[in-house]
């Protein structure tokens, strides 16, 4: 993922380049261009030296200066009066500059019989390109500024996303060791297929979880187990129903991001809970993800069960919201004796 990213930035940069030397190209043609076209035909060629020799000595410099200078060092730190008056000051040295060279090229080109080009026109032509360079100037920098927040926002969600998967790993190997310790005392016939179990659950948590997404039958699959050991576990003693519909195939999701609703369900399903039924229903239709998940619960009116579920709802809450802003919808209720999730997903479409 380093290196995709890496080479779309080195892309973005190029492009950025290309943009700007495209612009530079056709400005400087056009600006050429202009004064030529006005010309007689006895006066062309000494003009195109007169213009070529004023644009690569006054005008591109006053450009650059104003763009790659001004504007960034001098815009932001001091402020726009203090930029006006440095605009200006510029504009002023470079008219003189502008007019000095002007002279020079027309005393050369005297025996040819040059046009002589006037101190307005000159100062005109200046005062243009400080117009010019300044819009071209602060486009450039605002959308190198809004460039830049965008990237610290994103950085400050990858920070914090890379946080939340932190905090599911920890929670979730303390309940799988809770499983192995009750197998092993009260199931020890069971406890080696079970541990293999476990062994490939923990390796697809570390390794395959590190990805930004996983294909969605895999997801599913690591689902599937961890709902598998706790039947062994549980025997007869909790009604565990799972139904799965559709088709995953094809289809990608953020890892780890079912399976918190299911952990928080047998964390707050069982316990004190008379005959504890757990229902776990996942419907696909295309892209459209839908994922629900009911307990029954102690009727304890005082106790809000959907604050006392711990960090791992909190958790997948906020990852769906960085991860699936406008793709998602979660209801939490509790009601009657039950405690029901409800996540409808839409899925990004398959490449």
């Amino acid at each position: 993922m380093q290196v995709i990213a890496l080479q779309q930035r080195m892309k973005n940069f190029l492009i950025q380049k290309y943009k700007i030397i495209l612009f530079h190209l056709c400005l400087w043609s056009t600006w050429l261009y202009l004064p030529l076209s006005l010309a007689h035909e006895e006066e062309l060629y000494p003009r195109a030296i007169l213009m070529l020799t004023l644009i690569a000595l006054t005008h591109v410099p006053l450009f650059l200066f104003n763009t790659e200078y001004l504007i960034p060092r001098v815009l932001k730190p001091k402020g726009v009066t203090v930029y006006v008056w440095s605009l200006l000051f510029s504009m002023a040295v470079f008219i003189v500059f502008h007019n000095f060279v002007r002279d020079g090229v027309n005393t050369y080109l005297v025996q040819l019989g040059p046009p002589r080009s006037s101190f307005v026109k000159g100062m005109v032509a200046i005062i243009l390109v400080g117009a010019i360079s300044t819009g071209f100037g602060l486009l450039n920098y605002l959308a190198a500024q809004e460039k830049i927040q965008a990237e610290k926002v994103k950085e400050r969600l990858q920070s914090e996303l890379s946080f939340l998967r932190t905090q599911i790993s920890p929670h979730f190997i303390f309940n799988i060791l809770n499983s192995i310790v009750y197998l092993i005392r009260s199931k020890s016939e069971l406890a080696e297929p079970i541990t293999i179990k476990l062994s490939e659950i923990i390796r697809y948590m570390l390794y395959i979880s590190e990805r930004v997404e996983v294909p969605l039958e895999k997801e599913l699959g690591y689902l599937e187990s961890y709902i598998d050991l706790q039947k062994v576990r549980f025997g007869n003693d909790v009604d565990i129903r799972f139904q799965k519909n559709g088709n995953a195939s094809g289809q990608m999701i953020e890892p780890m991001i079912l399976i918190p609703f299911v952990e928080n369900a047998f964390k707050h399903g069982i316990g004190m809970v008379e005959n504890p039924i757990i229902e776990m229903d996942l419907r696909i239709e295309g892209n459209k993800l839908s994922f629900s998940v009911k307990n029954k619960i102690t009727p304890e009116p005082a106790t809000d069960k959907s604050e006392g579920s711990g960090i791992g709802l909190r958790n997948v809450q906020r990852r769906l919201e960085l991860l699936y802003p406008d793709a998602h919808q979660l209801d939490i209720s509790s009601e009657h004796g039950w405690f029901w999730i409800q996540l409808n997903l839409t899925l990004p479409e398959a490449a």
